[in-house]
């Protein structure tokens, strides 16, 4: 009879990813930089919080995809230094 072996989960059996330099200097959209800023906390996020992080990560992108692109720039226009109002807006 064949028995089944324990897996070692020690951290040395615990194979440790190369995770990719992610470079957004080629992004140029705001909110979708904002929003990949979230993949730097991956590698340290346990794998059983990878799939809320990607489900989140993708809402974000779709919310990015259906904004107006060009409110952001009148926003910019009106006012360059992202200065806050007293009133607690831009």
């Amino acid at each position: 009879m064949t028995e089944l072996s324990h897996p070692d989960e020690s951290a040395e059996a615990q194979p440790s990813p190369d995770w990719p330099d992610i470079s957004r200097t080629e992004v140029t959209d705001h909110l979708v930089k904002q929003s990949l800023t979230r993949l730097d906390a991956l590698p340290r996020t346990p794998v059983t919080g990878h799939e809320a992080a990607y489900s989140e990560l993708h809402d974000e992108l779709r919310a990015a995809l259906d904004a107006d692109p060009a409110e952001h720039h009148r926003a910019l226009i009106q006012n360059p230094a992202g200065i806050k109002n007293p009133d607690g807006g831009a």
